[in-house]
């Protein structure tokens, strides 16, 4: 069997409900929606990966005109425009703050209809990264971390009201962070101390935990020509977090909660580590699914047409192999 790469994973009423959703049928989506309830974690994953699938086509649209009183229907209006705000900023679309204004309308609406929900304000956190030069007041907050610049503070405070340690809203933080230009910009250093002061804290059962190797990822893609890059994460410093993660985590949060990306890197960040018994029990957790992150950014040195595909697998077949090795075998049957 071949990888599969499909954001859903293990979670297969999301994956048929993102199938319909590409087929232009949205009633799989809100009862999908109607089964996750106040699971603020499951909700504001699965919101976000259904705004992908539904983001360009009208299926929210007709979804919304046919139950105009729905709150599910709303939310996922708002994550669609702001799915399309940033797919615009992105590209540097000559309508992106349009957008952004279209999409920021949409989030505050919905914020002051649902009180208890996390996703209309990790929408506001999420198009904090348009505003490169930090216009807008709320997204030039002081933090309470020294070390940390400015930033939208105060609208991740609201999300961790709602739900701590909201995997999305940190993410949406970290790219904000990485995204700001000219004066306005945060330093590597500054990006390191966010993923690790959040990973201190401990939040046992949280993907946060892999928030430091999600920025060592991106200092790799800022600085590719470091030869001895992967010897960082065998470094005591860096391993104490990655097997943190793989712990407190991996061990402990609902399976349907360990999305593909998480997996991924954490296979990568323990068979880098040389903890290939402990990645060889993730890549086993993973299956067949894949991401093409991080194997597209670190494949230094691998050949072939997908040299990210190729590093995946050699990772995989070296800590399977290693753990067949090291497990004790059952003995003979009486």
């Amino acid at each position: 069997m071949g990888l599969v790469y499909h954001p859903a994973g293990h979670d297969d009423d999301l994956r048929v409900a993102l199938v319909e959703l590409h087929a232009g049928r949205w009633r799989p989506a809100r009862e999908l929606l109607w089964k996750t309830g106040t699971h603020w974690a499951l909700r504001t994953s699965r919101t976000q990966l259904l705004a992908v699938a539904a983001a360009r086509s009208d299926v929210v649209d007709v979804w919304l005109a046919e139950e105009p009183g729905s709150y599910d229907a709303q939310v996922m209006g708002v994550r669609v425009a702001v799915e399309r705000a940033l797919r615009a900023h992105r590209q540097r679309h000559p309508r992106t703050a349009e957008f952004e204004m279209k999409a920021r309308g949409a989030a505050l609406l919905a914020v002051r209809r649902a009180l208890r929900d996390p996703v209309p304000w990790v929408c506001l956190v999420a198009l904090a990264q348009i505003d490169t030069r930090q216009w807008r007041q709320e997204h030039r907050v002081r933090p309470d971390e020294p070390m940390l610049p400015s930033g939208p503070w105060g609208l991740l405070y609201e999300v961790n009201r709602r739900d701590p340690y909201n995997r999305e809203a940190y993410h949406r933080v970290l790219q904000f962070m990485l995204g700001l230009e000219g004066p306005w910009g945060a330093s590597l250093a500054a990006v390191f101390d966010f993923g690790r002061s959040v990973a201190s804290q401990r939040p046992v059962g949280s993907p946060l935990l892999l928030l430091p190797a999600y920025a060592q990822i991106e200092q790799r893609r800022r600085s590719r020509a470091d030869p001895l890059w992967r010897r960082q994460w065998a470094q005591k410093s860096t391993l104490d977090y990655t097997l943190t993660a793989f712990h407190d985590w991996f061990h402990k949060a609902p399976a349907v909660q360990l999305s593909v990306a998480d997996l991924n890197l954490l296979a990568y960040a323990l068979w880098a580590g040389h903890q290939y018994l402990e990645a060889a029990e993730v890549f086993e957790a993973m299956g067949w699914y894949a991401a093409r992150e991080p194997w597209a950014s670190v494949h230094e040195g691998v050949t072939g047409p997908d040299p990210g595909e190729a590093l995946l697998l050699r990772a995989r077949a070296e800590s399977l192999a290693y753990a067949r090795t090291r497990r004790p075998r059952a003995g003979p049957h009486p």
